[in-house]
């Protein structure tokens, strides 16, 4: 009888320790720490050479982009070879054909890629609404083969090589569904209605959210006296006209954030999906958490940074400018907004804001998001100046 007892409790130690065993993935290894500059909306620019070229051009990380690519008139430069084919991109502001060109790869300082086929795009309007030329952007083709840690704080990537990887203390574990694009949920509170929608995660777009038209008409996120203004916005294939307001409440997993600044558009080009998704989640929100972005594992980490506090941006104009032939010039100038009754109009040309005179376009811009504020703007128009003075509305009063 004893010895069955000692037979029966080593078969049950047997088992418990076969319970225990798993199999796990190597150890996620450390690549390279990539510096990289953050523009207006929180977006990435980072600088990488292409092939042997030893010219460095800027990319943005883009998690709202299903492949890698590179600017049309880099391609011509660098005397790529193009491949037309029948594949589309589609975004918020139409969908194209594009071509291809294949078997390249990027250099960072002491990192070099796999190669990859590039699909080609004409990103001059993405450069003139940043002053800085954009040679291309890194999505999806990059991202599913690497583990990514975006330090907002120190404005530096990490990238490491799949595998296990310990999360820090204190965040956010995000689950999301991927296709090519990360798909998480949030909730959006409005008018005491609890909305929780699933919403692209998108680094790409200078915004907080940019919402499906039919998605506030549905869920009634909006009532007859909220402030709705209209405004634009610039995307794939062009200008897109957009409306923008502000919601009560945002919970981005554990973290509420209060009065939201959030741009609607008509989706013609079903760009967001809807319903299966509300719109896009961008970098003006996200840039508020260091990010670990591991796609092999179809998971985000979110951990608020220093940056977690600062105050969103609710600032409207109506005046649109872009950066051509080395001026800050004036595009659609919104009807009846404060721009239109200050007197701007297309093509002015913008020497100054309140007595500086930089011709820094990023400058402008910031100047031009100081709420409660008259801005005194000298303009050149017809080769004669002229000084204009533009009130910049709080959305939010």
């Amino acid at each position: 009888m004893i010895k069955k007892f000692f037979i029966s409790i080593l078969l049950l130690c047997c088992i418990n320790i076969h319970a225990q065993e798993e199999f796990i993935a190597p150890q996620a290894k450390f690549i390279s720490k990539l510096p990289f500059t953050q523009l207006i909306g929180g977006l990435i620019v980072v600088q990488a050479s292409v092939d042997t070229f030893s010219t460095p051009f800027n990319f943005l990380l883009d998690t709202g982009s299903g492949g890698i690519s590179l600017d049309s008139a880099t391609v011509q430069r660098l005397g790529f070879k193009t491949h037309n084919t029948e594949r589309q991109i589609r975004g918020i502001a139409g969908i194209r054909k594009v071509p291809f060109t294949y078997g390249h790869y990027l250099r960072f300082e002491d990192f070099t890629t796999d190669t990859f086929s590039f699909h080609i795009n004409n990103y001059e309007l993405l450069s003139s609404v940043y002053g800085m030329e954009i040679s291309g952007i890194i999505g999806f083709s990059f991202l599913k083969k690497y583990i990514v840690k975006i330090d907002y704080d120190n404005q530096f990537l990490e990238i490491y090589t799949p595998g296990t990887i310990k999360y820090p203390r204190g965040g956010f574990l995000m689950k999301p569904t991927f296709s090519t694009l990360p798909l998480a949920y949030f909730s959006l509170n409005n008018n005491k209605k609890k909305n929780i929608s699933r919403f692209i995660f998108d680094t790409g777009a200078g915004l907080c959210f940019l919402l499906n038209k039919e998605y506030t008409e549905d869920k009634v996120l909006f009532d007859s006296s909220t402030k709705i203004f209209k405004t634009q916005a610039e995307g794939l294939g062009g200008k897109k006209a957009m409306e923008l307001s502000v919601v009560k409440q945002v919970f981005v997993g554990p973290y509420k954030f209060k009065d939201v600044p959030v741009y609607i558009f008509d989706d013609e080009f079903n760009a967001t999906s809807y319903p299966h998704n509300a719109g896009i989640i961008g970098n003006d929100l996200l840039r508020r958490f260091n990010v670990i972005l591991n796609y092999a594992d179809q998971e985000i980490h979110l951990k608020p940074n220093s940056k977690f506090s600062d105050a969103f941006d609710y600032s409207y104009t109506g005046l649109n400018i872009y950066f051509i032939d080395n001026k800050v010039v004036v595009g659609d100038v919104i009807k009846n907004s404060p721009a239109d009754k200050a007197g701007f109009k297309e093509d002015d040309i913008i020497l100054a804001v309140d007595n500086n005179f930089s011709n820094n376009i990023l400058f402008v811009k910031a100047a031009l998001q100081n709420v409660n504020t008259k801005v005194n703007v000298v303009i050149s128009r017809d080769n004669k100046l002229q000084i204009l003075m533009l009130d910049v509305v709080n959305i939010l009063h």
